[in-house]
């Protein structure tokens, strides 16, 4: 499958912005957070709070950032975003305590609404339309390295400079080089005529009551997933050590875990136009499952434990890119913006109570038991993703059958 010029410089500036937009806020307190609790003299836990402030205030936010697409485009509203990113990580390297801490996680999660996921997909579907899915997958593919590449260059320039002047050094790259690229660099959307009803044409021609259900089933399978990976994410080297790994073993497995994931996602790009978010998301929710079940009925042994990170990080991994194709593969072009938004909002919330739910549930009750719970909330996504595909090909049936008739 060829890749148009176009599209190489979509991915090329959105990969750019959505590694730094990840990198420099929600992946920098895994690195400078402890560096800069005892200098605001704030215990761990609240400065690590300031993630869930940022992921709930992107949720509310999300439904406005859906209208502000509609209006103004992916380009604009990610421009602005950027300096709200800009201005968040400024208040956040000058803060002095807990207010000021707290209010920078607040500009930071206006930010993330206006620029983070579903406004870089929103762009690449302005620009692509209904073939935007390989784009997309590629795009999650470069996404996907942001803690690699940014952990690494923040403590670095954290040990030589400061947490305080690293995150004033990251408030830059928003402000003159993000926006500069979103404003200038993106090539142009695509124009439709307005006697032109193809960026109004649906995948599957749902009905109107069909539709409502389809976008529940779409936002239950998505959010349970998105609240079992980021709950368990935080977690994951204190499961592998409660399941008898050592620290350097555990480490290891963690490490596998996140190559797994991008090697998901690399697959799911070479797939192209032959790739479906229905049935990646069936094999995705019944990876996670057999990792559970592994995990809780097999002896413990460092065979067991490879058998669970490799299904857990393949399952995830494809899953993140299900998540994003699920609302192009239901929904028109013109209203994937809309959709995508409204889908994000219970899934930041989600994001935002994952850790602390399971955090909660590991120290209060043990492994074993978020193991269950996991696999209890798994197998709800997984009917309702199986719930949603016999909904579509229902659809797609009824479409077929209606020129025939006389």
């Amino acid at each position: 499958m060829t890749f148009s010029l176009r599209s190489a410089q979509t991915v090329g500036v959105l990969a750019i912005t959505q590694l730094i937009g990840w990198g420099t806020t929600f992946e920098s307190i895994g690195v400078i957070g402890r560096k800069l609790a005892p200098d605001l003299g704030l215990a761990n836990e609240i400065v690590f709070a300031g993630l869930s402030v940022m992921m709930m205030v992107s949720a509310l936010l999300s439904p406005l950032t859906g209208r502000l697409l509609d209006r103004h485009g992916a380009a604009r509203v990610m421009a602005a975003g950027s300096l709200f990113f800009a201005g968040g990580l400024i208040l956040l390297a000058s803060s002095t305590g807990i207010l000021t801490y707290a209010a920078s996680w607040i500009i930071l999660g206006l930010g993330g609404a206006m620029v983070l996921s579903a406004p870089a997909y929103t762009a690449v579907v302005e620009r692509e339309g209904i073939n935007g899915k390989r784009t997309i997958a590629i795009l999650m593919l470069f996404t996907g390295l942001s803690a690699t590449i940014f952990w690494p260059l923040l403590s670095l320039s954290s040990d030589l400079f400061g947490w305080r002047t690293s995150l004033l050094m990251a408030a830059a790259l928003h402000a003159f080089v993000c926006m500069p690229l979103y404003l200038f660099c993106l090539p142009k959307p695509i124009v439709y005529a307005k006697s032109d009803t193809t960026a109004d044409l649906a995948p599957v021609p749902l009905t109107p009551g069909n539709r409502k259900l389809a976008f529940l089933l779409v936002a239950m399978t998505t959010a349970i997933a998105s609240f079992v990976t980021f709950g368990l994410s935080p977690s994951l080297l204190e499961i592998l050590h409660q399941s008898g790994a050592s620290p350097e073993f555990a480490l290891q497995l963690a490490a596998a875990r996140g190559v797994l994931g991008i090697s998901a996602r690399g697959i799911d790009m070479l797939l192209g136009k032959r790739g479906n978010p229905f049935i990646t998301s069936v094999a995705g929710l019944s990876f996670m499952l057999l990792a559970f079940a592994c995990l809780l009925l097999l002896p413990a042994s460092s065979f067991s434990l490879w058998i669970f990170i490799a299904l857990y990080g393949f399952g995830s991994g494809i899953l993140v890119v299900a998540r994003a194709l699920l609302p192009l593969a239901l929904f028109s072009p013109r209203e994937y913006g809309r959709q995508a938004t409204r889908l994000a909002m219970p899934q930041n919330i989600a994001n935002a109570a994952a850790p602390i739910v399971f955090t909660a549930l590991i120290d209060r009750t043990g492994i074993m038991t978020a193991l269950v719970f996991s696999i209890a909330l798994a197998s709800v996504a997984l009917v309702s993703i199986i719930r949603l595909i016999s909904l579509v090909r229902k659809a797609k049936a009824r479409a077929e059958l209606i020129p025939s008739q006389p």
